[in-house]
């Protein structure tokens, strides 16, 4: 069983989680969540990291709960990647086949994704992962897996997301002070597709938004594959930082009255009971109206789902989403967000709480705070076989090929 564990670790502007699971033997396609470590994070900003020494104590911290939990021994680890420095675009791409009988092998799946790598980026921008949306040979489009088909030119159209290398190079770089090793470095959002979306909202076309601590990363689906990525620099801190100013009180008071008495949308509040704080320094404890909290709270979750709306609509998919919008991460919490969304978005709205396991710390788990955790878990399990490079599809409906990011970050690293 410990060849088959994995981890995932999630360094948060707010948090680092730290996910320790395996494949249930008893239940196939399900986990056995083995341990969950977190503790609190202030080395980064908006998900890039602005203090080494700081990231590294908080992943040491939760690596160490998730290990004294789990009883194993942490050495490597799967890791998210976000920050409003994520981009990401469409390419396409196009190779001719000329092997005998003109049967598309792997080969020329390989040639032609390297061929729609083949794009002008800045020199301080990699590309983190190619994903694969269709094949097109000879003029038929909707092919997801060409190989063993006849034809004579074959054409594909991605999705490329692409990172400061810098911040890629300092998450790595935390990573390994911490004694760990990156098996590999996911998109965030990508990974909590993994863990909150089914394939049945993926094909007929879904929004997912993780609201997170320093960021809100929305991901775009339909026919089961990515179609659109987008990294907000607004998200759970802003709130409580809005709290703080406008109320006069502490961050721990901001943040622990927005998670037990913040209201995202004001209609939604059914108790008006005054909230008392402590006073500061001996000064009378201080009574704050939970209807004043929802208008410092509102506003800014407004602004967040706007934006996401004008990502979606800049998507072209907009009109595709059948199943509407999936909120997960820590801000999804606050009460009324979903109310909020539905209203502002105008389509149907639910909370994603992570899903696919079946023993273990099952109960602590579902929680929306887990979702990218959880997803690097899975995308680690699905994508562990190094020899066999495949395209990250968010599917098995069709396989391509890319250079692992594995052998990528190998490559930024030489290049320091």
């Amino acid at each position: 069983m410990v060849n088959e564990i994995a981890v995932g670790l999630d360094i948060g502007t707010t948090k680092v989680c730290a996910i320790v699971a395996a494949p249930d033997e008893n239940n196939p396609g399900k986990l056995n969540i083995l341990g969950i470590g977190r503790s609190p994070s202030d080395g980064l900003t908006r998900g890039v990291v602005t203090n080494i020494e700081k990231t590294v104590r908080s992943i040491q911290m939760a690596v160490a709960e998730a290990e004294a939990q789990s009883g194993v021994k942490i050495s490597a680890v799967t890791v998210g990647i976000a920050g409003d420095h994520i981009q990401s675009f469409q390419s396409r791409g196009v190779v001719a086949i000329s092997r005998p009988e003109n049967e598309i092998s792997q080969e020329d799946v390989d040639r032609l994704i390297e061929d729609t790598k083949r794009v002008a980026l800045p020199s301080d921008r990699k590309i983190i992962h190619v994903i694969p949306q269709q094949f097109i040979v000879d003029g038929q489009d909707g092919i997801y897996d060409p190989v063993g088909m006849s034809g004579v030119r074959m054409e594909a159209v991605v999705h490329i997301i692409t990172g400061l290398v810098t911040a890629a190079q300092n998450i790595y770089k935390c990573v390994q002070r911490a004694n760990l090793h990156v098996n590999d470095m996911v998109l965030e959002p990508l990974a909590s597709s993994y863990a909150v979306l089914d394939d049945e909202e993926k094909e007929v076309g879904v929004a997912l938004l993780d609201i997170g601590g320093g960021t809100t990363d929305l991901a775009v689906f339909e026919e089961r594959t990515i179609r659109h990525t987008a990294v907000i620099g607004i998200a759970g801190k802003k709130v409580t930082d809005d709290i703080r100013k406008g109320l006069g009180i502490l961050t721990d008071q901001a943040e622990k009255i927005k998670q037990e008495h913040g209201y995202a949308f004001m209609p939604a509040i059914v108790n008006n009971e005054p909230i008392i704080l402590p006073g500061i320094g001996g000064r009378p404890p201080i009574e704050i109206d939970k209807r004043l909290l929802s208008q410092v709270i509102q506003p800014r979750m407004e602004e967040i789902l706007e934006i996401a709306s004008m990502e979606i609509k800049r998507s072209g998919y907009s009109k595709h989403l059948s199943a509407g919008v999936v909120l997960t991460g820590g801000g999804s919490l606050i009460k009324g967000t979903a109310d909020l969304a539905r209203e502002v978005l105008g389509m149907p709205v639910k909370i994603g709480i992570p899903s696919g396991f079946s023993a273990g710390l099952v109960r602590e788990i579902e929680n929306p705070i887990y979702a990218t955790g959880v997803g690097l878990v899975m995308h680690e399990l699905k994508h562990r076989d190094r020899s066999t490079i495949t395209a990250s599809m968010t599917s098995e409906k069709g396989k391509g090929s890319v250079k692992s990011i594995f052998n990528r970050m190998k490559t930024w690293f030489d290049e320091l």
